[in-house]
Order: C-alpha cells, then structure tokens, then sequence
C-alpha cells in the first residue's frame, strides 16, 4: 500500500516532506536569464531542488496553486514536475485541497490521480461533509492511492470554524478528525496506518498529545514547520514510535541559497542542505 512506501519511506530518510511552492520570485536570477520562459527556469529549479534532495526527503508535497497562477504554461510545468517525480520513484502529494462533491469530486479524483496529473496522495478539505471524500475511495480500494483531509489547520484563521465547540463539548476539528479516522479503519496497512491522512498544523501543540492518541491510525501531514513559526519539538509530539507523520516546509528548504553569499550557483545543494539540518533537528527531539 502507498501508506506503507510512505512509512518505509519516512523510517530510512527522516520525516522531511518537501514542498515545491515555486514562485517565480524564488530563481536565482542567472537561472531566469538562462531561459527564454519562466516556466522553463521553474522547471529547472524544480528538477535541481528534487535531484539534491531525493536520498534525503521522505516525499514532495506540489502546490497546485503557483502553476494555476501561471496558466497553461504552468500547468505543463506542474505536469512535468510531477512527471520527473515519478520516474525517481518519488511519493508525490498533489496539494489541491479539494472540497466539492458527487460528479464534481469524481472528476476532481480522476484529474489528479490518472492522466497527466497523476499523484500518490492528494490534499482534501472536509468541511462540506464526508460525501466529498466518497469520490475518492475507489482509487483508494483499487488503485493504490491516498488522501490527506484536513483536521486542524496552521493558519490563525483556523479558530474561525475548527475551534467551535459542539453541543457534545467537542470541537469541530475533533468531529471531523474522528470521522475521517473511523473510515481510515477500513484500509489499514502493514505498519499499522491507513491511507486517509490528516493535515494536522504543529503551531498549536497544546493538543498535539491528544490528537496523537485518539487518531492513532492516521498518518499526519504536518505544516507549519519553519517559515510558519513551527519548531521540531511541537512536531514531535505528532510522531509515534518515531513515524507516523511527515512534515513540510518549503520556503524554508527552497530558499536555503539565499543565506549563502555563494548559494545562487548551487541552490540544490543548500536545500539539501537545509533538508538534512531539519531531519537531524526532527529526529534530536523524538
């Protein structure tokens, strides 16, 4: 099962999930002025940063977002990426947080786990009921993919909704979490997980303990990390035995040149570097 390369994945690498957020304002300058398009200087930015990190990153996580923002053009650079993603034999998860559901959601699940968009994982967002992950199951069942939903998010804006209390004294996040682990039952893998992950932000770490034990068969996504103000000891109470979780961070890894006078000339490398520093700060607190 995916959960299971993933898990592998995580026990011989560490527990870095690189994400590959490229704006076009993150290439060095010589890059751009190497190419006649911006999309082909991401391209080579993407390929560089993935060919440096691919011993050392658990996955990729790719924001759909900075290649929507540059239209057709980007789109085939997020196609190409994911493509060169595939033939490393790298765990991609397509950061598209979709949330509609019925025809909608089938075409969504058939976009971004067949065809041109192919990925291992994909981002949901749970908050229009769980027939928006429906879709989604059968390539779960029968096609060897996965979900990451959306528990309890990073950002401030996330006391707005997940934070209410309901009539049982639970708070939103705590329903949804127990509804998407209750399915994730279902499909549980070798080392114990299924493959409905949750999103789970590590700036909040005051329930960090409690979300680890009553979703105990769930692998996390962990944002927040880094640039978001998320160090390694509130990550580490989302991890069990060691695994468990990957954590994200991307500015943080892709940006890693500019704290170089030299680093504009090998970008890749600082973001190796920066991957290794933060799997070694992750694994000094477990």
């Amino acid at each position: 099962m995916i959960i299971d390369k993933l898990y592998d994945s995580v026990k011989k690498k560490g527990h870095v999930c690189v994400g590959l957020d490229t704006s076009m304002e993150y290439i060095p300058k010589w890059l751009l002025n190497k190419h006649t398009s911006i999309e082909n200087a991401i391209l080579e930015f993407n390929q560089s940063i993935i060919y440096d990190t691919l011993d050392v990153a658990a996955c990729y996580k790719v924001q759909i977002a900075y290649y929507e923002a540059l239209g057709l053009k980007g789109m085939t650079v997020y196609r190409k990426t994911l493509k060169y993603l595939r033939d490393k034999n790298a765990i991609i998860i397509a950061d598209v947080k979709r949330g509609d559901i019925a025809k909608t959601a089938e075409m969504y699940a058939k976009a971004h786990f067949e065809g041109d968009f192919e990925s291992d994982f994909v981002t949901l967002n749970p908050y229009m009921g769980l027939d928006g992950i429906e879709s989604y199951l059968p390539y779960i069942e029968n096609k060897d993919k996965g979900l990451f939903v959306l528990v309890r998010t990073s950002n401030e804006g996330a006391s707005d909704v997940q934070y209410l209390k309901t009539e049982s004294g639970e708070k939103v996040y705590d329903v949804v979490g127990n509804k998407i682990n209750k399915l994730n039952l279902k499909y549980l893998g070798l080392n114990g997980y299924g493959p409905i992950g949750g999103v789970v932000g590590c700036t909040h770490t005051d329930e960090g303990v409690k979300i680890r034990k009553s979703l105990d068969k769930m692998f996390f996504l962990i944002p927040g990390y880094g640039a978001q103000g998320g160090k390694a000891g509130d990550v580490a109470v989302y991890f069990k035995s060691g695994n468990g979780g990957v954590v994200n961070s991307s500015r943080g890894i892709l940006l890693a040149y500019r704290k170089a006078s030299d680093g504009e000339k090998n970008f890749g490398g600082y973001a190796r570097k920066e991957v290794i520093r933060m799997r070694d700060d992750i694994k000094s607190k477990l």
